[in-house]
């Protein structure tokens, strides 16, 4: 026994399929159906964008597609009542063994309210970490720790508390843990493992004092750095640089994050790179970046 087809809008064979079902199961009113017939025929002709189907989406194409909502100025409530749909067609599809696994299983609601965070833009960033003086020390060490922040996207407490055993300079990774002591592999990048390998060289033996100290980053003292002095010091340098936006030591990892996927980095890449336990997570600089897009286009195309 189907549902009365004049209540529901032509759609794809698996989409008829759970919306029969629920129907049948929950006796479902029109309009509610309507809804979900709504919600599932928008993301089947985002995915037709990516050459896939419904079947064959992964997590990271539900988050993307969920994020470009966002960018697209879709309102949160919204997102999450589509977000509702997504986990009940999955989850019928899995049941009808249409797929092996959930894709929309570790997909986290938007919150509502959420904060995008200032993101300072790849100028400022070159500003910021063209300031300090590295013909000093500390100034050394300071535009160290600035490039290695950018360059990796490392949580402040995981910079501040990185030792010399966690480093692996010629190949060029380091190795650090994270939330709950999770570990993970993050690449330095050229310039950061540049100017951290002079670092190293010709101004910690200066900071160390002949202490045995196995920290990398050292203050004055020949002691660890600690987040306070960090923060203080990023703060400094977006002063001397002459930045705007309110600058702290999670901007640059904020800045990392989107700056990749502006340039094409997919994001479960970018994921496994800040060492997000959830995709959903990481969603946020996604809409960033898309948002930037959107005001580079209104700001610049002559029909914008």
């Amino acid at each position: 026994m189907r549902a009365p087809k004049s209540r529901l809008p032509s759609l794809d064979a698996d989409i008829d399929h759970f919306l029969d079902a629920l129907w049948l199961e929950k006796n479902l009113s029109a309009l509610t159906l309507r809804a979900y017939a709504q919600d599932l025929d928008s993301l089947r002709l985002y995915l037709q964008t990516r050459d896939l189907r419904l079947r064959q989406a992964d997590n990271a194409d539900l988050a993307s597609f969920l994020a470009a909502r966002l960018a697209a100025g879709a309102a949160l409530r919204s997102t999450r009542r589509q977000l509702s749909s997504l986990r009940g067609f999955y989850a019928h599809a899995l049941r009808e063994g249409w797929i092996q696994h959930d894709p929309s299983r570790d997909l986290s609601s938007p919150r509502l309210g959420r904060h995008l965070p200032d993101v300072p833009t790849e100028s400022e960033v070159e500003a910021l970490l063209s300031a300090p003086d590295q013909t000093l020390p500390m100034g050394l060490r300071d535009a160290a720790m600035l490039e290695l922040l950018y360059a990796t996207g490392l949580r402040v407490s995981e910079l501040v508390g990185l030792q010399l055993s966690q480093v692996d300079l010629p190949a060029g990774v380091l190795k650090t843990f994270g939330k709950g002591r999770k570990e993970r592999l993050v690449p330095i990048g050229a310039r950061a493992q540049d100017l951290l390998g002079v670092y190293l060289r010709q101004a910690r033996g200066v900071l160390i004092r002949d202490q045995a100290q196995a920290a990398v980053f050292l203050s004055q003292r020949a002691k660890p750095m600690t987040r306070q002095r960090f923060w203080q010091l990023i703060r400094h340098y977006g002063e001397l640089a002459g930045i705007q936006c309110q600058l702290s030591p999670h901007s640059l990892r904020h800045a990392f994050a989107t700056h990749l996927l502006d340039h094409g980095a997919d994001l479960r890449s970018v994921q496994l790179m800040l060492g997000h336990a959830q995709l959903s997570t990481t969603e946020i600089y996604t809409h960033i970046a898309q948002a930037r897009l959107q005001a580079l286009h209104a700001a610049h195309h002559p029909r914008g």
